[in-house]
């Protein structure tokens, strides 16, 4: 897995690594007690560059790909996912304008992302329509203020990550009625907009705690006769659905298998200075064959869930520099690793417990948050069965997309 990591890769793992260690790590015990959203950590892996990865050198980014993005989401969930989660969730955010911003846009806002002052998110899940984009009832009417042109946002956003330390929200909405047929194409009917945080009509609700990654921003936007510029539509009218589906496939997808990959690496070392420390019969716990093979299986997990990671961003930074019909397609790749990824941290935290025994249920216990973090990553960008009937369709070739060929550069 690890032949195509450069010098510049491993520097930056090591310096990831440092800093979860030092400035989050001793942070972590009093996000688990109150739950409260972590600012101040997120500003410091903001102020670091980290947000902007993938945005060029000429906007100020590092322009340093999705490998090294894995990397750096992956550091931070070792130490703690809900940093991790905060991390990605803005690297996911800066997609859009990466993919559909105009020339004003990115100069406008991605200098301010990749120097850690601006933080983005993308807000496309409705309580009533959950993963399915199509099923969206927030509208945007086409109203104007005197000579300037706009729309009107109403509506709610659920779940939208970093929604309360976020600056840039990107909003996904319905701008042309539904279909009155299920089988009409819907497709053209979504639109984006980017609505700063401060926007008159733009309610944020008060944080409320997930089971898991404690001190992560996950919250509600409700959007009341909220106007929007003209200049803030993010691509064309009707691309919100692309808009979408191209920031989770490329982004949504690796970013929370990294997240998966990190936690995943924690619950392993966490299990192993447990089975070297507690004493069975007179020996260390790993000597009992059963504990020996509980742990061999999940490093097999962990290397097996590594290698899809890895393979997919690999191809995805690969395909940067490819004309349109050079590039590798590897969206079947983006949703495998999500997929394998989720559910290997679920089934280790799940062995770990095994081997803990009751030990493991202790409140402090790092195996605790490991479990209730690893549930977490399950839903997002596509639950585990909305990537198997993804890669489904891969096999039976009726699968439309491929946004790693459309938007890979």
């Amino acid at each position: 897995m690890t032949w195509f990591l450069t010098d510049e890769h491993k520097q930056l793992r090591q310096r990831v690594r440092d800093f979860a260690e030092n400035e989050i790590k001793p942070r972590v015990a009093a996000m688990e007690s109150t739950a409260a959203v972590e600012y101040e950590a997120v500003d410091l892996i903001a102020r670091l560059g980290w947000i902007g990865v993938t945005i060029g050198a000429e906007y100020g980014g590092m322009g340093a790909g999705h490998v090294a993005k894995a990397i750096i989401i992956q550091e931070l969930a070792r130490i703690s996912a809900a940093m991790g989660a905060a991390a990605q969730a803005s690297m996911l955010g800066v997609a859009k304008i990466l993919h559909f911003g105009t020339d004003e846009q990115k100069k406008t806002w991605l200098p301010a992302i990749a120097a850690g002052s601006t933080l983005p998110t993308i807000a496309v899940t409705e309580p009533g329509s959950g993963g399915h984009v199509l099923g969206m009832e927030a509208t945007a009417r086409r109203k104007n203020k005197g000579k300037d042109k706009g729309w009107v946002l109403n509506g709610r956003k659920v779940f939208i990550g970093n929604a309360h330390v976020g600056h840039l929200h990107g909003v996904v909405v319905r701008t042309a009625r539904r279909r009155k047929r299920p089988d009409d194409d819907d497709s053209r009917a979504l639109s984006a907009f980017l609505v700063e945080s401060d926007r008159p009509g733009l309610t944020l609700a008060d944080h409320e705690p997930l089971t898991g990654l404690r001190g992560f921003s996950c919250g509600e936007l409700t959007f009341t006769d909220c106007w929007i510029p003209d200049n803030n539509l993010i691509g064309d009218l009707g691309d919100g659905l692309d808009v979408a589906y191209s920031s989770s496939i490329l982004y949504g997808r690796p970013n929370l298998a990294a997240v998966a990959l990190g936690v995943h690496q924690a619950v392993i070392e966490d299990t192993v200075r447990f089975a070297q420390t507690r004493v069975r019969y007179g020996s260390p716990l790993f000597k009992l064959p059963t504990v020996k093979r509980g742990i061999g299986l999940m490093k097999h997990r962990l290397m097996t869930a590594q290698g899809t990671l890895y393979n997919a961003v690999h191809t995805l930074d690969l395909n940067r520099d490819l004309a349109k019909d050079q590039r590798h397609p590897c969206d079947a790749e983006l949703m495998n690793a999500k997929y394998t990824n989720a559910d290997s941290a679920i089934d280790s935290a799940r062995d770990a417990l095994r081997i803990q025994a009751a030990d493991g249920l202790k409140t402090g216990n790092p195996l605790e948050r490991f479990l209730r973090d690893s549930f977490c990553i399950e839903p997002p960008a596509g639950t585990g069965d909305i990537q198997l009937r993804r890669l489904a369709e891969t096999a039976l070739g009726t699968y439309r997309g491929q946004m790693s060929q459309r938007f890979a550069a």
